[in-house]
């Protein structure tokens, strides 16, 4: 990783951090157009400067290495949030079917339970069960392999099932009879 540095070194790096964690930032924020996370950002850039610094501290121009590396954590946090998008329009565009006289309560009752889910789980479960994807599709829209869709799907359903105190037969929801918002809920 990083080589341990002397007394002077860590003095030196103290003050550029000093220096240049505000512009570092407002250059994240301003990049990424998410000003909450620009610090975050910043501070990783910088974490990532004093495992070099050795290395960052000879160069002609120090500040410029700064910048480059908060604009590559930047371009990497932009194209994971563009992929996340993508993967949820798939997950909410696939299907636009609503169902007559749906079951209300028993919709809320599973949208709840499927709250209760971490995200991965409740994906699995709601592509496979309520959108009738295949495996191999599911796969695709959450970026898993096939044998994660499979273990997160039965997991979820069994936690589905426990949190339901269903007998045993899997509950079979139509995306269409959820409520406006779907399944969305908290992304634990």
């Amino acid at each position: 990783m990083g080589t341990v540095l002397d007394d002077d070194a860590s003095v030196e790096f103290h003050a550029f951090f000093e220096r240049h964690y505000a512009e570092l930032s407002r250059l994240a924020a301003l990049l990424t157009g998410e000003p909450d996370v620009a610090d975050d950002l910043a501070a990783d850039a910088l974490l990532a400067l004093w495992h070099r610094w050795d290395r960052v501290r000879a160069a002609d121009h120090p500040v410029a290495y700064a910048r480059g590396v908060v604009a590559n954590l930047a371009r990497s946090r932009i194209r994971s949030a563009v992929r996340e998008r993508r993967r949820i329009t798939l997950f909410w565009s696939s299907r636009e079917d609503r169902a007559e006289n749906p079951d209300v309560p028993g919709a809320i009752d599973v949208q709840e339970a499927l709250r209760r889910l971490p995200f991965r789980k409740r994906a699995c479960v709601v592509l496979r069960h309520a959108f009738d994807l295949s495996e191999k599709d599911t796969a695709l829209a959450l970026g898993v392999s096939v044998g994660t869709v499979k273990s997160q799907t039965s997991k979820g359903m069994a936690e589905l099932k426990r949190l339901l105190g269903t007998d045993g037969t899997p509950v079979r929801v139509h995306a269409g009879a959820l409520p406006a918002g779907g399944a969305g809920g908290s992304d634990r």
